[in-house]
């Protein structure tokens, strides 16, 4: 079963320095068709303003994923860790008990583009962690490469929950695809450009709910950077 998730349907909140798009619901953005799906709690498409950010705040037993797509962000956390991310550059911070973190748009001219991402942990209390890596262009370049998963394979972060995490650069006539075992979902999310996927074209802030699917095939790309979960 398929279902699409319109970008145009999505939350919206813009603050003049932030504007961001809620695929699920958060602050004060309240659907309840869209609460989560499986692990997945949270997909926000946020653009800051240069020299602009999130001040210090906490988390708790929530897995999060930062994706950056365009400009540079940067990273401080009560754990220590102080990084500037780029494109191509994925970060994975396990809040577990608790972390305090602030996240700025590091250019004073340009606007940073990110995907900033939820998955709940397999359990609650775990030791917060941090984790980050770089996978550039040609490694995502017509296949699904792994970014996220439970045992680290091939390089990738490694989660506190049974999902993964694949992206994707599919254009003209590249075609891959991802096989979902017996009770496995998917759910794939466009970041930019358009792309079919099981037959169903999306297109940029789209996404698709795979619910007893064999597998997650993209085709029919047109400049698309897509994100796949294969989730419990």
């Amino acid at each position: 079963m398929l279902t699409l998730r319109p970008a145009r349907e999505r939350g919206h909140a813009d603050h003049g320095w932030l504007d961001s798009r809620h695929s699920f619901s958060f602050a004060h953005y309240f659907d309840p068709r869209h609460l989560h799906f499986s692990e997945l709690r949270v997909i926000n498409e946020d653009r800051v303003a240069p020299g602009q950010g999130f001040g210090q705040h906490g988390h708790r037993d929530m897995e999060i994923l930062s994706y950056v797509l365009d400009g540079e962000l940067s990273h401080r956390d009560t754990l220590g860790h102080g990084s500037t991310l780029r494109p191509g550059q994925v970060q994975l911070m396990s809040a577990g008990t608790g972390v305090q973190h602030s996240e700025f748009n590091a250019s004073p001219e340009r606007p940073v583009h990110f995907l900033q991402i939820w998955l709940t942990p397999r359990e609650s209390g775990l030791e917060p962690r941090y984790q980050e890596a770089i996978f550039d262009a040609a490694e995502k370049r017509g296949r699904l490469r792994p970014i996220i998963t439970p045992d680290g394979r091939d390089g990738s972060l490694v989660i506190q929950q049974d999902a993964s995490v694949y992206a994707a650069l599919i254009d003209g006539d590249e075609r891959t695809e991802l096989s979902l075992s017996p009770g496995r979902r998917g759910y794939v999310h466009v970041a930019r450009g358009s792309v079919t996927v099981n037959g169903q074209p999306l297109d940029a802030g789209d996404a698709l709910k795979l619910q007893q699917e064999a597998r997650v095939t993209l085709e029919g790309g047109t400049q698309a950077e897509v994100l796949v979960f294969d989730l419990p």
